[in-house]
């Protein structure tokens, strides 16, 4: 439904207003190319509300819509229409993190998303070696406590099967705690002293894991009832 204004602002919610848009390009913008790649940053769409979104965002010149060499599907790719719409997505989750966060409920604490972040965050440079074999053990999950990411060269792959490796490092933790230490809420240390994380592995990767987790980029916004009081 378009709103018949000729004001700037909204002609870009007649483009950008509908449910599920601006966390498609969220998505699209931190990397994300294929459907099954959308689907893991966007759990609660359904296949038919990503597929009807995507199209209209390659119709409005926000995605381009390539198909996969030798494949059926296709990859999306942001045009530099959609690039600009980075400091806005920005800018609405420095908001959100100041304003929104009283909102927070355990449902909203979601694994799946956790550790696609966990995967985009990890940074190989910092780590030691060709190969390294990351633990997640979830204190709080019943169905699938255990994931692992398996870090070779530059390529990071997420797991909820043993791949069968050594693992390196354990991170034995609740879903909850992991989310605070990336959004910076709680500090690696702070959380182990007060028995929240227990970090099993040798001390040149225990000791820095700041560095080779590198945290959201909105880590260390605090609340404005903070901020205001």
């Amino acid at each position: 439904m378009a709103y018949n204004q000729f004001c700037p602002i909204a002609k870009a919610m007649d483009v950008l207003g509908e449910k599920w848009t601006l966390l498609i390009i969220r998505e699209v913008l931190c990397g994300g190319t294929r459907f099954s790649e959308l689907q893991r940053g966007l759990p609660q769409i359904s296949p038919t509300v990503l597929t009807k979104r995507l199209s209209q965002l390659a119709d409005e010149g926000l995605l381009f819509k390539k198909r996969i060499p030798g494949q059926r599907g296709y990859e999306y790719f942001p045009t530099q229409a959609c690039k600009e719409l980075f400091p806005v997505i920005e800018q609405m989750g420095i908001w959100g993190m100041h304003w929104a966060r009283h909102q927070m409920t355990e449902d909203d604490f979601d694994l799946e998303l956790l550790m696609l972040y966990m995967e985009r965050s990890i940074q190989p440079e910092n780590l030691i070696g060709n190969e390294t074999v990351i633990r997640f053990n979830f204190k709080d999950v019943k169905e699938y406590p255990s994931w692992w990411l398996v870090v070779t060269g530059e390529d990071v792959d997420v797991c909820v099967h043993d791949p069968g490796k050594e693992v390196d490092v354990y991170l034995n933790v609740c879903v909850r705690v992991m989310c605070e230490l990336w959004m910076g809420d709680i500090s690696y240390k702070k959380a182990i002293t007060e028995g929240k994380l227990e970090l099993v592995g040798p001390k040149q990767l225990t000791s820095n894991v700041e560095k080779w987790i590198k945290p959201s980029i909105f880590a260390g916004l605090q609340p404005a009832s903070d901020i205001i009081s």
